[in-house]
């Protein structure tokens, strides 16, 4: 377990951060704000978690509570260089995609056939989900812009990949849970007109 006793340490006055190990990098490179982007979605997903705790719904607040878990890891490991490992080093595997698939066909199986996009809204959880799944498109851009210098595990991003979906349809199956209507989208052919 971690221990930390000073929060502090003023190293990063320089404009560097350190890695997992004890390297140096500008907290502008890629690594920093591919690691930095999937913290911000572990932020999201919390604020997520927050507000599902009065629904009582106890597979979103799982859901929720083990992928922000496997996020701190999967951070950890964007945080490590890529040619550094270590005997008990987590890393995001097969299993972990399996899962959020899992996740997603039992919360999609509930629900009714899309016919339209969604606009996000209805309810604070189902916008915060929405919110949480662009961030988790942009961690997934910032990983894979990373990728093109140096190697990323294929598993963190299929993990990220596929766990934008699952809050697509975490969004909707909350939305349902609450009895409130999706709002879909409607072309601009169809709209109606502003009075």
């Amino acid at each position: 377990m971690v221990s930390l006793t000073k929060i502090y340490t003023c190293t990063g006055d320089d404009g560097s951060t350190g890695l997992v190990g004890g390297a140096r990098v500008k907290k502008t490179s890629l690594k920093v704000a591919a690691y930095g982007d999937v913290d911000e979605l572990n932020a999201h997903l919390g604020a997520c978690r927050t507000l599902a705790m009065p629904l009582q719904d106890t597979t979103i607040l799982d859901i929720l509570t083990r992928v922000q878990n496997e996020l701190f890891d999967i951070g950890a490991e964007l945080a490590t260089p890529a040619d550094a490992h270590w005997q008990g080093m987590l890393k995001a595997g097969p299993e972990h995609v399996s899962q959020l698939e899992r996740w997603i066909d039992s919360l999609n199986s509930a629900l009714p056939t899309l016919s339209s996009f969604i606009l996000p809204g209805g309810s604070s959880l189902n916008a915060h989900l929405h919110i949480a799944r662009t961030v988790c498109r942009r961690a997934e851009r910032s990983i894979l812009a990373l990728h093109e210098h140096e190697p990323v595990s294929a598993d963190i991003v299929r993990y990220i990949n596929r766990l934008s979906d699952l809050l697509f349809v975490m969004a909707r199956a909350v939305i349902v849970s609450e009895g409130l209507p999706e709002y879909l989208w409607a072309p601009g052919n169809f709209r109606p007109r502003p009075r």
